[in-house]
Order: C-alpha cells, then structure tokens, then sequence
C-alpha cells in the first residue's frame, strides 16, 4: 500500500514518511521521531491543488478516481502549464520594431519571405531572421587612386562617392559584400573614365565632368551587379600630379595660365582696335558716298542750269551774254577790296581801294543798321559814286594837260 494512500489513518499509524508526527511510526533516514510539523511540504497534495485548478479552467473535473489517476493528471497538467508557459514566451519573442528610416528583410526558413516597412512588426521567432536595412542614411566611401590618362602621364585622384540603399532585399541577399563591390567598382569607372582625358583638362576646368562621367559608370555597374545601391553624388576632391613632380608641373600650369592671360589681353585690344577702325572706316564710307551724291547733284543742278540758260541766250544772246559777264565778275570780285578799273578814253589804270570807301560813315551806319552784307541796289549806288569820283579825277587831269 502507498505511503500517502486514502484511508491510511484509520489503523491509528501514519505512513507518511515526511511527517514527523508523534502518532507515526515511520522514521526519516533512521532519525528519532521528532516533535511537531518539521517535513517538507507535501508534494503531492501542491500538484493536486494545481491540476484542479487547471481542470476548472480548461472545463474538466476537478476530483479524481483512484490514487494512480490522480498522479498521471497532475503530471499531465503540469506538461500543460509548462507548453503554454513556453508558447507565452516564443510569441513574446516575435515582436519587433522598424524604425522610420529602416526597412526589415524577412527570411523564413533561410528564403525572402518579405519587406516589412516601419513600425511594430511580428514574425515567428527562430523561424524567421528579421534584417533591418537604413534606406535613408547617406553612406559615404573615399577612394584614392593613381591613374595613367590618355596623354600616357599619371595623375592623383581624389574622390568621394555617396550613396544610399535602394533596394533592402537585393542590398541583403544579392552580393556578399556590397560595399566592397562598390569600391571595386569606383576603381574600375575612374580608371575608364581617366584613361580617356588629357591630363590637361582634369587639372583645370575637367573635375566637374568627371564626376558626372564616373557617376553613370557607377551606377550602371551597380545596376548591373544587382547590390541594390543608388550613387546619389560624386566629389572629386582633388586631382593632382604626383608629388614628385608637382613642382614641375606647377611651373607648366602657371606657363598656361601666363599665356591664357596674354591671350585674353591681346583679344581686349583687338576688341578695342578693331570695331573703331570699322567705325572709321564706316565714316569715311558715308562721307564718300555723300561727297559723290553732292557733286552728282551739284553737277545735275548745273547742267540743268546750263540748258536752261542756253534756252534764254538763243532768245537774246548780248543781253545774256552780258548778263553772265556781270555776274561772273561779281561772283570773283564780291569778296575782293580792291578794284582794278580801265576809264574810256584814258591811258592810265586805275586803283580804287573799296576798303577804305567802305570806312565812310554813312556806308558803315547803314551796313550796321541792316546786319548784312551789301545788296546789289547798294552795289549799284557804290559804284556810281566810284565812277562820279572817277570822272571828277579825269576831268581834273585833262585840265591840268591843257595849262
């Protein structure tokens, strides 16, 4: 019979071994009996007290039938407990959060399963293997090379790529070491894109080109090793000669820096020189073709003049002879202060000073009041006057002959 079987206090004896009643009989390891309540706990009766609440929960009766069922039920509750205790706990385990800049690749079972995007996230634990990828954060990666151009010298590059992560799963899966593989790659596109400049135009006004050269052959590259990476920017920090000859290579810069300078100061002067010289030559183009107007007409004008006159002498030729005579002579003489003039009937010529005549003050009154230049009424009287003194002069002269 069990030590703890039902009905086993009604001999009178307790045949529990843990119990240091004084109404055993039992010893514990061949100990006296002791006094009091000084065993463990039964054992027992706690798994019993446990599987009855767990069959109140789970619906089932809480009595048992005989001893053997009772000790197969509370060990059978007690694997309930511990299965749902664990399950608890591998569930807990499962959650996880993306942040908001991150992206999550999900393997299942070592396969893509899926992208989780941000936020509170739950996969099976120890099934699923959850990578979290930043997606927004700029990477940067410096590389520096020498490199042989086309015109066979050798320049120092120096450059930085950035870049960021386009795609998480080809990012995490694809390639074993993505940044590895985009360094290879830089190295691989500067040198294509070095080799087919002049060292000339990297050390001056080529960085820029360079850049936007060597960024489509990196991200080409990329595309085509599938590493998920996006090249957002390429700085070319510096391009140099090597630092053995830097300094002979300075000298040639500043030699074409000097004859750039020259250049551009003889293209000032010539922009200078040569639209006046076009100006001038324009000038001289107007005038000429105005001089040559000036005189066709002119010319026109006087042939014209010419017909018109002939007209006229073929009606009266002395009087238009005579005519023409008169104002030829006033056209040389009207400028001229002396007059020449050759009385009839005497043999001396003589000299009339108009100049001094002109001093009279009734000639300079009248010239003063008017404000211009003798008509030819005012001729006219002048010269009746010249011929009253000459006659007076002439008949003075004859008089004294006689005596």
């Amino acid at each position: 019979m069990a030590w703890n079987e039902p009905g086993g206090n009604g001999d009178g004896n307790n045949h529990d071994p843990w119990s240091g009643d004084s109404r055993g009989g039992g010893k514990r390891g061949g100990g006296n009996r002791g006094g009091g309540d000084q065993g463990p706990p039964d054992l027992d009766e706690a798994l019993r007290k446990l599987q009855e609440k767990l069959s109140s929960i789970f619906g089932k009766s809480g009595s048992g039938g005989s001893g053997g069922g009772s000790g197969s039920a509370s060990g059978s509750g007690f694997i309930w407990v511990l299965l749902v205790v664990v399950a608890l706990g591998w569930a807990g385990m499962g959650f996880y959060t993306v942040d908001q800049q991150e992206q999550g690749v999900v393997l299942r079972l070592g396969k893509y399963y899926e992208t989780v995007n941000p936020g509170l996230q739950w996969n099976p634990p120890l099934i699923d293997e959850v990578t979290k990828v930043n997606v927004t954060r700029v990477r940067t990666h410096d590389h520096r090379a020498l490199m042989l151009t086309e015109d066979e010298n050798i320049v120092d590059i120096d450059m930085t790529v950035q870049y960021v992560v386009r795609d998480p799963k080809a990012y995490r899966l694809n390639v074993r070491d993505p940044e590895n593989s985009l360094a290879h790659a830089a190295e691989s596109a500067l040198r294509q894109v070095v080799g087919t400049s002049e060292m000339h135009s990297l050390l001056t006004e080529g960085r820029e080109a360079l850049a936007v050269s060597v960024l489509g052959f990196l991200q080409n590259y990329m595309e085509t090793y599938g590493t998920g990476l996006r090249i957002s920017k390429i700085n070319v920090k510096n391009a140099q000669a090597p630092t053995q000859v830097q300094d002979a290579f300075d000298d040639v810069i500043k030699a074409r820096e000097d004859e750039q300078r020259v250049k551009n100061e003889a293209e000032s002067y010539a922009n200078g020189i040569v639209p006046e010289a076009r100006g001038e030559a324009q000038r001289m183009l107007e005038e000429a073709n105005a001089y040559r107007e000036q005189v066709v007409a002119r010319a026109d004008g006087e042939a014209k003049r010419f017909l018109a006159l002939l007209g006229e002498y073929q009606k009266a030729p002395d009087v238009t002879r005579e005519r023409l005579y008169l104002d030829m002579m006033q056209t040389v003489l009207e400028k001229n202060p002396k007059v020449l003039v050759d009385l009839e009937g005497g043999n001396n010529m003589m000299y009339l000073p108009l100049d001094k005549l002109m001093q009279d003050s009734a000639v300079r009154r009248e010239a003063a009041r008017s404000g211009q230049r003798l008509d030819d009424q005012s001729m006219r009287d002048l010269t009746d006057r010249v011929v009253e003194e000459l006659r007076q002069r002439q008949s003075t002269t004859t008089r004294r002959e006689g005596r």
